[in-house]
């Protein structure tokens, strides 16, 4: 058994377990049904098998027409409004469900009337249903909206739902909208006086929206706070103005909706600040310095000053007089005047000559054209008269002179010191004098120093004199002013004349180089002229004398300077000689020059090469060592441009060449070795010719002995040597020579080296000292006594 609770209008039930509904639901009415279910066995009332819930929603189907909450709609709209801001609003219901299209509304204006000036004078949002002004009418204007051509519209709207489909349910209705007339109009401008007196703020002026309720704001370029609007629309002013930094101000008023959209467009006042006489003119300078000649003329501009006053320029509080208060020092007549429009100042007097060097004047700037009233500011001019260059400078005297100087006078000695007179202002440029010499210094031998604070000019040497080139001087001079002269000219005052004459000294003689080189060959003979030595001593006659010859070279002759040769000169021995001739003046033996002489001798090939070298003690191996060879050496003592490369060469001899071989190793040195395999042992001569790079060329012939023997497997010589016959034996050298120092009281030492002993003996007296020094050396029972010769 079912039994079913919540079903209070009975339309649901259960049979065979199966729920149904007995009628049509309507969602508008109950969008949802919540049953209690309780299943028991049927005939038993308790014992309950199950219970549960079922949730029944309805589903929505679009079966309402949406209607207007309003029957009779209607609305204002005042004039100024802008495109896109509502100024009312129609509002439609529709019963189906507010989560489904059949309830999802669309608005829409079907017809204005009249349709005048447009047929499209305002639009709706299709979602809100706000009512707005056409946005074609963005372009004409909402200016064209006029009460006066119509003051109502009536408007048919229609509201639809499943979102403005076609298969949507819609409904209509009429609104009509008055339009009215609107305070939002333009604001007169606003004149302020600059710095009013408080209390502050001051209302200004006031824009009104009439209509629905708006809130205002201003926008310009002024401070922060200078200006602000109230809610009712007042403007005011909340401190002084100053014309001086800003004369006027442009404001924008705002009408806005709560939301912040503009309702209008802003309205633009114009705030223009009055002037005031309240800054006074201002120099640009507080103090001028200027210039005049003295002998300007009457009515000449010195200067025109310059004042700037901020008030309005249109007004009398830029009008400028200017007056000179004092000048200083005093002067009987008035010596400046200014002009009180333009502030030129002027010269009044007929001249400045013999007036003061220097004026100060005080003048004044009063604005309000000078009135008592006006605001004033006071400069102060300083005027410098300037002496003009009218005066030429004067020598007190023509002729200066004579000056004698000797020809040895020093550089920079001081000949006279010129002064020339000026009675123009000291230490100005009319006064200071530049002196020149016009004449009679073409070699510069002489110049001139100016003196600035003294205004004088010394006459200076300036270079070596030369009594014999130059016995007199006439300088001519001529004093010029640095500034050029005015009103006058130079006349012969202003030229003088300075006579030099040079005293004759006897000078030394003058050698024209300080070092002489000469080159010669060393075959030259005895005699020959090396060089010529010309002094110059234009005051006496020279003699000429060799010093530092110390070999006695050469000889010079003491009146020509002619320097020979004396013998002939060897190369090898010198190859540069240097000494030092002697110029002196025969009149003064200590008036004397000298110079270095340096004689570079020239080879000459005139010497033949030479073997160097001890070869007695060497040997070759026969059979034929490889490599084995021995190293000859040779010299030559002429320069390298003839010694050079020294070559090697066997006589040209075929067996000497078949038994024989020289190989170069450098310039100086050969490898001699033998070309056949064997030679019997015994000791060969080699002739063997050595010649110079010379031309012509020199060569030496030389027959050197070499020795030639079997050798040990140690490259060690096997021939003995033979005893000399009638010669003691090795044994009785050995003794004699070991008794003869034991004799003498002297001791020997003997060591023995493996093979061979070494015997060393020492004998020492009476300053002498000698040393034997004797190798025995056994070799397959043959002895061998080496370097006996150094015993």
């Amino acid at each position: 058994n079912f039994t079913v609770t919540g079903n209070d209008d009975g339309i649901f039930g259960f049979e065979q377990g199966f729920l149904y509904a007995s009628k049509p639901l309507d969602r508008e009415k109950q969008p949802s049904y919540s049953l209690e279910v309780v299943v028991t066995k049927k005939g038993e009332t308790h014992g309950i098998l199950q219970s549960f819930t079922i949730e029944i929603l309805v589903n929505d189907k679009n079966d309402n027409i949406p209607a207007f909450n309003e029957e009779s709609m209607a609305g204002t709209v005042q004039l100024g409004l802008i495109t896109g801001i509502p100024f009312m609003q129609v509002h439609a219901t529709d019963l189906d469900d507010p989560n489904t299209a059949n309830a999802d509304l669309r608005y829409s204006l079907v017809d204005q009337s009249p349709r005048i000036p447009s047929s499209k004078m305002f639009q709706i949002d299709d979602l809100t249903g706000e009512v707005l002004t056409a946005v074609s009418l963005c372009v004409l204007g909402a200016s064209t909206l006029n009460s006066e051509v119509c003051s109502l519209y009536n408007l048919t709207v229609m509201v639809k739902d499943m979102g403005g489909k076609p298969t949507g349910y819609f409904s209509t209705g009429t609104s009509k909208v008055d339009v009215t007339e609107n305070t939002w109009t333009a604001l007169q401008p606003v004149h302020l006086q600059e710095n009013l007196p408080g209390p502050y703020p001051k209302a200004i002026s006031q824009a009104q929206w009439s209509g629905s309720q708006v809130e205002y704001s201003l926008e310009g370029d002024f401070p922060d706070m200078l200006f602000y609007i109230g809610k009712e629309g007042v403007i005011y002013l909340t401190g002084p103005l100053d014309r001086e930094e800003r004369p006027e101000f442009q404001i924008k008023v705002f009408a806005e909706r709560p939301d912040g959209r503009v309702m209008a467009e802003p309205l633009e006042l114009l705030v223009m600040v009055g002037d005031k006489n309240d800054n006074k003119p201002i120099f640009s300078q507080t103090e001028y310095h200027v210039v005049i000649t003295e002998h300007a003329t009457q009515g000449t501009e010195i200067i025109k000053v310059q004042t700037t006053d901020a008030d309005d320029p249109n007004t009398e509080h830029v009008n400028i007089s200017y007056k000179i208060v004092s000048q200083t020092p005093e002067s009987p007549e008035p010596l400046f005047q200014v002009n009180q429009k333009s502030g030129a100042i002027i010269l009044e007097a007929e001249s400045l000559e013999k007036a003061a060097s220097q004026y100060t004047l005080k003048l004044t700037a009063v604005d309000l054209g000078g009135k008592e009233e006006g605001l004033s500011s006071s400069c102060t001019i300083i005027v410098d008269v300037v002496d003009e260059n009218n005066k030429p400078p004067v020598f007190s005297i023509n002729k200066f002179g004579p000056f004698h100087i000797p020809e040895d006078a020093k550089v920079g000695l001081l000949v006279t010191t010129i002064t020339a007179s000026d009675e123009d202002k000291p230490s100005t440029d009319g006064w200071f004098v530049d002196y020149t010499i016009g004449s009679g210094n073409e070699e510069e031998t002489f110049r001139l120093l100016t003196d600035r604070q003294t205004n004088e000019a010394s006459l200076i040497l300036q270079k070596t004199l030369d009594y014999e080139h130059v016995q007199e001087y006439v300088l001519v001079l001529s004093a010029r002013n640095v500034e050029a002269l005015v009103g006058g000219v130079y006349g012969p005052e202003s030229t003088a004349t300075v006579s030099i004459q040079v005293e004759n000294v006897n000078e030394m003689p003058i050698l024209p180089k300080s070092h002489y080189e000469v080159t010669v060959s060393e075959e030259e003979q005895a005699g020959q002229i090396l060089l010529k030595i010309q002094a110059i001593d234009p005051d006496s006659t020279i003699r000429y004398s060799l010093k530092g010859d110390t070999k006695n070279y050469f000889t010079i002759d003491e009146d020509t300077g002619e320097i020979k040769t004396v013998q002939v000169l060897d190369r090898e021995e010198d190859s540069t000689y240097t000494m030092e001739v002697v110029a002196e003046d025969r009149e003064n033996a200590s008036l004397l020059s000298s110079a270095v002489v340096t004689v570079h001798i020239q080879d000459v090939n005139d010497n033949t090469p030479v073997l160097v070298g001890d070869y007695s003690w060497k040997y070759l191996c026969t059979p034929k060592w490889e490599d084995q060879a021995l190293a000859i050496a040779s010299n030559d003592n002429d320069g390298p441009q003839h010694s050079g490369v020294l070559h090697f060469a066997l006589k040209p001899d075929p067996t000497i060449r078949r038994n024989w071989k020289l190989t170069p190793i450098n310039g100086t040195h050969a490898n001699l070795s033998m070309q056949t395999s064997y030679l019997t042992p015994e000791v060969y001569m080699v002739p063997i010719i050595i010649s110079d790079s010379g031309s012509p060329t020199k060569n030496t012939h030389i027959n050197l002995p070499v020795t030639v023997c079997q050798c040990n497997i140690r490259g060690n010589c096997r021939t003995a040597v033979k005893e000399l016959q009638g010669m003691p034996t090795v044994q009785s050298a050995v003794g004699i020579l070991l008794g003869t120092l034991g004799v003498i009281g002297k001791c020997y030492k003997e060591t023995r080296y493996g093979m061979g002993t070494l015997l060393f003996s020492g004998l020492e007296g009476r300053g002498i000292q000698m040393y034997c020094f004797i190798f025995i050396k056994e070799v397959d029972n043959a002895t061998s006594y080496h370097d006996l010769k150094h015993c």
